[in-house]
């Protein structure tokens, strides 16, 4: 199943509400109606979407939607899955499989919700491409270490998935966190800091169209520069691409798999080359296994609405989560 033309919206950063504070509290919600608050529980139920509140630190307001399936794992495994612009965390639970894949691997879902008007993540400010800096990827950050709290998550194991602005995240996230996130999956995003403005617009026209072209080693300090002095491991890449894409123009695939590679210190040439599908291309650079150090998968005349029921589980064996790969 496709998630609907509700991903032509794009990408954002516009105001900022004050951070939260207090109790934890949870909501259980399902994806079409809210129901009541409940008081502080020490964990969320299983097996529904459920709101927290005052999970942290929260300078841009977001909402926290988690889903802990019943068989949830000992110190389990985290997924962050981001959605696209005009969506939500809910709509991203309901156009994707990875609730159900947690049912099956045991791992746990959070689904951040943006509340500004634009329904845009924050992937331009200079506050949200540095490490700390503020915005959405602060927020996220709280997320995570509410669950990582809450459940003895692995904190070896927390990735980051997202469509469209919630691509640009996963790229920013992975940029910002290269010691929280193992892996990202980004479907129709950019590189990190492509979309960067300075003058508050959400919008940067020169990257949605492609142009922004540069050095892999320059794509590769902007991801250095947002945590200077880091030295340790980098996270794992999966990037995807439709070649039709015409609100963040194929270019910027290109420009994404320089990046990557780059930061991993890997070469441009791929080290295998297949079509796991009719019309996919599939290149791995660094490596030739299922957890390759960059992953990147072209969709040949697919235009930006390109995530489709189905490619979840290719995201989970890319970050090893169900058993399989090398």
């Amino acid at each position: 199943m496709v998630v609907g033309g509700l991903l032509l919206g794009l990408l954002g950063v516009v105001g900022v509400a004050g951070p939260s504070s207090g109790a934890v509290g949870v909501r259980t919600e399902a994806p079409s109606a809210a129901s009541a608050r409940t008081e502080a529980p020490a964990a969320a139920p299983t097996a529904e979407l459920t709101e927290i509140t005052n999970f942290g630190t929260n300078p841009s307001n977001l909402q926290m939607y988690l889903y802990v399936p019943d068989n949830v794992a000992p110190n389990p495994a985290v997924l962050v899955a981001v959605h696209y612009c005009t969506g939500s965390g809910p709509a991203m639970h309901s156009g994707t499989e990875y609730a159900q894949l947690a049912d099956r691997y045991g791992f746990v879902v959070i689904y951040p919700s943006v509340t500004r008007s634009s329904k845009c993540f924050d992937v331009s400010s200079p506050q949200a491409l540095r490490r700390d800096g503020g915005s959405d990827p602060v927020g996220i950050k709280s997320m995570v270490d509410w669950v990582t709290r809450t459940y003895d998550a692995d904190t070896d194991r927390i990735f980051a998935t997202g469509i469209s602005s919630g691509a640009m995240m996963t790229n920013v996230l992975l940029g910002d966190y290269p010691d929280v996130f193992a892996a990202g999956a980004a479907f129709a995003g950019v590189p990190f800091a492509c979309f960067a403005t300075t003058n508050g617009s959400e919008w940067n026209s020169d990257c949605s169209g492609g142009n922004l072209i540069r050095t892999p080693q320059a794509w590769g300090d902007l991801v250095r520069g947002a945590y200077p002095g880091y030295d340790g491991p980098r996270p794992r890449m999966q990037l995807w691409h439709g070649t039709e894409d015409d609100v963040l123009r194929y270019p910027n695939f290109g420009e994404e798999i320089k990046q990557w590679t780059n930061v991993h210190g890997v070469g441009q040439t791929p080290a295998h080359t297949d079509s796991p599908q009719a019309g996919w291309t599939r290149t791995r650079y660094g490596s030739t296994g299922d957890r390759a150090p960059v992953e990147a998968i072209s969709l040949q005349g697919v235009g930006h609405n390109l995530y489709a029921w189905g490619m979840g589980a290719r995201v989970i064996t890319f970050f090893g989560l169900d058993g399989t790969g090398r």
